[in-house]
């Protein structure tokens, strides 16, 4: 059975950091990029970031770079969101996902809520 769990989300003040973690089962973890995305109330749901299956090429949304870090550690099956100065834009459900494009396959975690807010 395929999961994939976040954990870490949770309430910070402006500034502050927060660290998200996504424990992937039930699949070949290393075959798959990793991605993070995000939804705000009342909007679409965006990609954060995204790492290949070798951690060689990362990839970041133009408001979370430079303060966001996504890794991942395919020993452990896990993979991290580092998220620094944080804004109260931040404020969403953030999503693990994992995706293989051939063949297609694509797999969601439940969601972690972020709040900052002051």
């Amino acid at each position: 059975q395929v999961q994939l769990v976040e954990s870490g989300g949770g309430l910070v003040q402006p500034g502050g950091s927060l660290r998200l973690s996504c424990a992937a089962s039930g699949f070949t973890f290393s075959n798959y990029v990793m991605r993070w995305y995000r939804q705000a109330p009342g909007k679409e749901r965006e990609l954060v970031a995204s790492i290949t299956t070798t951690s060689l090429i990362t990839h970041y949304a133009n408001s979370v770079k430079g303060r966001f870090t996504i890794s991942r550690d395919n020993d452990k099956n896990t993979v991290v969101l580092q998220m620094n100065s944080l804004k109260p834009e931040d404020t969403a459900v953030y999503y693990c996902n994992a995706w293989r494009p051939s063949p297609s396959l694509d797999y969601w975690g439940q969601g972690t809520q972020v709040t900052v807010s002051s």
